[in-house]
């Protein structure tokens, strides 16, 4: 067992691997057997049926738990009753129709919290104007909560700011649920693998004030392979920000390496290579491109530089990774301006939208800023991915969407790959020479080889990389 820490009142929570009484840590790479299951079977409420509350809730399912998901989107809910799934993600389908037994979807908050003695909390948090979390979500749960004293505990796994799991305890003492555990266990999957990383995680953070509801929270996540972290809330609450900012940290300074080979004639992915070699820096996170997106690493950035700006401190460092994200798309869409000796009425096919392959997720997404550029830039924009869905808003409403990379490059006087879906390396790109007005590729991921494409005539950028041409 891990050294412990006793917080004021006679609470002792355990840091790193727990004993078997109170959570599990030894590896299972099996799923629970079912008379497992029956003795540790749960009822759970989850609120919020996006990428983490549908995640957590058909894991949580898989564990042998049942599980009511809510939701306040009635196509989201009328989906998943019809057995669809609302969401791009890998294996979460196969394990919604495999417990579906287990699983119920509801817009009902009322029903949801019925018959449960957990509930999670899986909302979103987006940023207000000023960079802090929108928690208004969050508190409207714990609204519906407060006349549910049947409780065992209260979980949130939304990404909130330090100090919200105070608030959260004094409303719920405030509802007479004293007695109703409070616990902070932040997620920490990424999507397109995010059920692995549930079932499979490096840690399972648990933050609580008490020990008793720290072996529930535990006990819920037996035949998970990973070992359990005890801590107190507010830490718990900014281990989650931590994460997340130290890994923007690396991507913005791998970029900024890029920049500087771009300047030099030296290459990044030789460079990337030797720094994480060592295992103090490690290779994840280490590979150069254009910038991060998605639902986490810009919206919690911006958060804790919020929280600690509110607190009287500049978080200087994070205010520098900021800029560097912000900057890498519009420099990149600088260098083909500068390529092409401007962009006005060029052709430019966008290869890729998501912000990372294996999702559907626009949020953030580098290409939203990309196109937009081009388009303020008098380009004509042709788009292709394999599961984008973007709104019915600019830049998207002027840009034309292809079933095909091929397709898309159509007729085009560049290329951006912005998205490394795998599909991209298998295209014929002999053939895209042929078909393309100016055979010029931007490889905003680095993901085809520059002599292999230069061979067959094209005109190849990249990141970090020396440009070469036929």
């Amino acid at each position: 067992m891990g050294a412990s820490v006793r917080k004021p009142g006679g609470i002792s929570l355990a840091w790193g691997p727990v004993p078997r009484s109170s959570a599990p840590c030894r590896a299972r790479r099996d799923a629970p057997r079912e008379k497992d299951r029956l003795t540790m079977k749960r009822s759970v409420a989850v609120f919020g049926a996006g990428y983490i509350g549908l995640v957590t809730g058909a894991c949580l399912a898989e564990l042998g738990h049942t599980v009511t998901v809510r939701d306040i989107v009635p196509e989201r809910i009328q989906r998943l009753n019809e057995g669809g799934v609302p969401i791009y993600e890998p294996e979460l389908g196969d394990m919604i129709a495999r417990n579906k037994e287990r699983l119920a979807f509801t817009l009902d908050a009322d029903e949801a919290v019925r018959e449960a003695e957990i509930v999670y909390v899986c909302v979103d948090t987006p940023p207000t104007p000023s960079g802090d979390a929108d928690l208004s979500r969050v508190f409207a749960v714990i609204d519906v909560l407060k006349s549910a004293s049947h409780l065992a505990a209260v979980v949130v796994k939304s990404t909130v700011p330090v100090g919200t799991g105070q608030r959260i305890r004094q409303a719920l003492d405030e509802a007479d649920l004293e007695h109703v555990g409070y616990a902070s266990n932040p997620e920490f999957t990424a999507e397109g693998k995010a059920v692995r990383d549930f079932m499979h995680p490096d840690r399972v953070v648990v933050g609580t004030w008490d020990d008793d509801t720290a072996k529930l929270i535990a006990e819920l996540h037996d035949g998970v392979d990973g070992k359990v972290v005890f801590m107190d809330v507010p830490s718990a609450e900014l281990t989650k920000l931590g994460a997340n900012a130290a890994l923007a940290t690396k991507i913005s300074l791998v970029n900024e390496l890029a920049t500087v080979c771009e300047a030099t004639g030296a290459d990044i992915s030789h460079v990337a290579a030797a720094i994480g070699m060592d295992p103090r820096i490690g290779s994840h996170f280490m590979k150069a491109g254009l910038g991060y997106g998605g639902s986490c690493f810009p919206k919690d950035s911006r958060a804790l530089r919020a929280l600690s700006t509110n607190n009287g401190y500049p978080f200087q460092l994070l205010t520098s990774v900021i800029e560097v994200n912000e900057l890498q798309p519009r420099r990149h869409v600088q260098r083909l301006k500068d390529e092409l000796g401007g962009l006005r009425g060029r052709t430019v096919a966008l290869l890729g939208m998501t912000f990372k392959p294996c999702t559907d997720d626009m949020r953030e997404a580098p290409s939203v800023i990309i196109a937009g550029r081009l388009l303020a830039e008098g380009a004509i924009v042709r788009c292709w991915d394999p599961m984008a869905q973007p709104g019915p808003v600019e830049p998207w409403t002027s840009t034309t969407r292809h079933e095909t990379p091929l397709a898309a490059l159509e007729g085009a006087d560049a290329a951006i790959i912005v998205t490394e879906w795998l599909e991209l390396a298998e295209v014929p790109w002999g053939r895209a020479h042929t078909v393309m007005r100016t055979p010029l590729i931007l490889d905003g991921r680095n993901l085809l080889d520059p002599q292999v494409m230069a061979g067959l005539g094209f005109t190849y950028m990249s990141v970090g990389r020396p440009t070469v041409s036929s």
